[in-house]
């Protein structure tokens, strides 16, 4: 589904990402993990076209989108859970999630697409007509969620979908990821919490200062030495 090849990077000076190559089938979790500063959310940006690239190609669904526009993505197929959330905050719950479809022009099935994120998230539901900027760290969370799902993606990339929630919260999330994968979305995820991350996932890759150093299934990358204990804390 989705082709990343020889990606390369610069902010400025600064050689961010050196020749990253990996892909993402359908109906897979694939995961990106590494600590702060290695390239993930830089990788994700890139690929949404929200960074420029120096040189590389991506590849989605056997399309280059190297050179489309970032408003256009969505129509293709391809939305993203931005890190830190970034819903509208002056915009009731339901107004998020309207602009999730902004692009679509098939009423009936927006309505029938937010309420599955309604039932998916019933706080959501509860809060709907309350502004964004005014709900939890855990409800923004799940609204940044469902407004992406309202574009009714076929990959759907996720920036740290964890950061700053309580550990209670952080399970339910990564439920929420593998019910949304079961569904039938492909899921591009970047984490800091690797363990969480690579025992919901099929496969992984880990970034060191903008290169891939491992790849493999999540449950060898789980028992790698390595990652266990550069990323999993296990010395």
């Amino acid at each position: 589904m989705l082709i990343v090849k020889d990606l390369s990077l610069y902010f400025g000076a600064i050689h961010a990402l050196h020749g990253i190559s990996f892909h993402v089938e359908e109906g897979e979790i694939v995961t990106l993990i590494g600590a702060n500063g290695a390239g993930k959310t830089s990788i994700l940006c890139a690929i949404s076209r929200i960074l420029p690239i120096k040189t590389g190609d991506i590849i989605f669904n056997g399309n280059s989108i190297t050179n489309t526009a970032p408003h256009l993505l969505p129509q293709y197929g391809l939305s993203q859970v931005p890190e830190g959330r970034r819903v509208f905050a002056r915009m009731s719950v339901k107004e998020n999630l309207e602009m999730g479809a902004f692009f679509r022009k098939d009423t009936a099935q927006i309505r029938r697409d937010r309420d599955r994120v309604y039932e998916q998230f019933p706080r959501l539901k509860e809060r709907r007509h309350q502004l964004a900027g005014t709900l939890s760290g855990g409800e923004q969370q799940m609204l940044a969620i469902g407004r992406a799902l309202m574009s009714s993606p076929k990959l759907l990339m996720m920036d740290e979908p964890s950061m700053g929630l309580s550990p209670i919260l952080v399970s339910e999330i990564f439920e929420i990821i593998k019910t949304i994968n079961e569904a039938g979305t492909t899921v591009l995820l970047v984490e800091q919490n690797a363990n969480m991350a690579l025992s919901v996932s099929h496969r992984g890759y880990v970034l060191e200062t903008g290169k891939i150093i491992a790849e493999g299934k999540s449950q060898d990358l789980l028992n790698n030495e390595l990652v266990k204990k550069a990323y999993l804390g296990i010395a």
